[in-house]
């Protein structure tokens, strides 16, 4: 018995029919949701931190107030928010199936879930220096800008790469109910069809997705840490 070349490699071509274009449409998923999902957040965060007791823009009402908002979306499910936020979807792109109806749900979803990380970080920057700038003059928005944020830089760029591997697990999981990318192959092909291969091939490609992502988020993160 010998190893037939030929057909491993008419094998692997249809692997990759397979898996490619899936690959293509969640690297537009998680690029679009991210980039939304990290101005939401990060406004949310910063607001956040500057609007609670004791801080440059104390406002404690606004700040319960989106506290409790961030709380409450963060603590629906995601499988249930993007069921919830179909009509949203069908309202601003026309339809609640594929990519790109998924963007608007994807984005909404980790948005709180950026601010908290965001609030996070930005509140380890050492009040003596922010108290430094507003000494010397600075408005709040130089605080913010100048300060706070520089300061906080390479935390901020973990939290961003956690942002991005968080909604690279969201699509995998919108593709369930019709979302496309990787989890839509994986569903439709690994568990409806029993194609273990598929679905193998799928969590591979999800799997380097994540290292890769990591890695460069690290490597980004030291670059800005001036310790």
């Amino acid at each position: 018995m010998f190893f037939d070349f030929e057909q491993a490699k008419l094998y692997l071509a249809e692997i990759l029919d397979l898996v490619l274009p899936a690959i293509l449409e969640t690297l537009y998923m998680v690029f679009f949701s991210t980039l939304f999902s990290v101005i939401l957040g990060f406004a949310l965060g910063v607001i956040l931190v500057i609007t609670d007791k004791g801080h440059i823009w104390e406002k404690p009402r606004l700040n319960n107030l989106l506290g409790s908002i961030v709380n409450i979306t963060r603590s629906i499910p995601f499988i249930i928010l993007i069921i919830m936020l179909f009509p949203l979807s069908r309202l601003i792109v026309g339809t609640t199936i594929g990519s790109t109806a998924a963007i608007v749900p994807l984005s909404i979803a980790a948005a709180p879930f950026v601010a908290r990380i965001i609030e996070s970080s930005l509140r380890e920057v050492d009040w003596g220096v922010i108290e430094a700038s507003l000494s010397v003059g600075a408005t709040i928005p130089q605080v913010i800008f100048r300060v706070m944020i520089p300061e906080a830089m390479p935390s901020l760029i973990l939290d961003v790469t956690t942002t991005i591997i968080n909604i690279l697990g969201y699509s995998a999981m919108a593709g369930a109910i019709g979302a496309g990318g990787l989890g839509d192959v994986a569903v439709r092909y690994g568990y409806q069809r029993f194609q273990t291969d598929v679905l193998i091939a799928t969590v591979i490609v999800l799997i380097i997705m994540v290292q890769l992502i990591q890695a460069v988020g690290n490597s980004l993160s030291k670059r800005f840490d001036k310790r």
